[in-house]
């Protein structure tokens, strides 16, 4: 029995030399129309976003509501809590003192800021994956020391495998491999 033919394709995957010739290579597999494809290496490189036609983050939009919420909410609590629910005369104060509630106002927009961007930056990022299919390469682990790969993934609806393997061989790609497991 064959196991390259039974076993489901996860993806192409391709190494490339440094920085430069990463960002080449996402740049050309951008512009041949891929869609569902990664970029690996062993740090962030400056510019990959846009080589590879990312769009900016919402995380930045989502905490910066989050921490308006936080800080509204805070604000909102400490009135309640001092001139609706329990009026109480300090000093001579009025009942929304707001001087006084500048400390737990700021702490708590920190806090939903601080939320906002960690819970938004899991579920954008469909996080915690605990595997991913790209792991049965064996030249895969060397993207954390020295490495520089492009992965294209088989749901890319431009995915043949002769076709991307060529593909990425013909940009510069060494190792081009179809990684495949159970």
């Amino acid at each position: 029995m064959n196991t390259a033919t039974t076993h489901k394709a996860y993806a192409v995957l391709a190494e490339f030399e440094g920085t430069a010739g990463l960002l080449k290579a996402a740049e050309k597999v951008r512009d041949a129309g891929y869609k569902k494809f990664d970029c690996h290496s062993p740090f962030p490189i400056h510019g990959m976003d846009a080589a590879m036609g990312l769009k900016r983050s919402a995380v930045g939009y989502i905490a910066g509501i989050c921490a308006f919420l936080g800080g509204a909410f805070a604000l909102w609590l400490q009135w309640w809590t001092s001139a609706v629910d329990y009026p109480l005369v300090i000093s001579g104060k009025p009942f929304f003192s707001y001087q006084a509630f500048v400390i737990v106002t700021f702490g708590l927009t920190v806090l939903g800021g601080a939320m906002g961007a960690f819970f938004s930056m899991l579920i954008i990022n469909r996080l915690p994956r605990l595997f991913h299919g790209i792991f049965y390469s064996p030249n895969f682990g060397k993207f954390s020391d020295d490495g520089f790969f492009v992965s294209v993934e088989s749901d890319d609806p431009k995915f043949d495998e002769k076709d991307t393997v060529a593909f990425l061989e013909s940009i510069g790609g060494k190792n081009v491999e179809v990684v495949r497991g159970e």
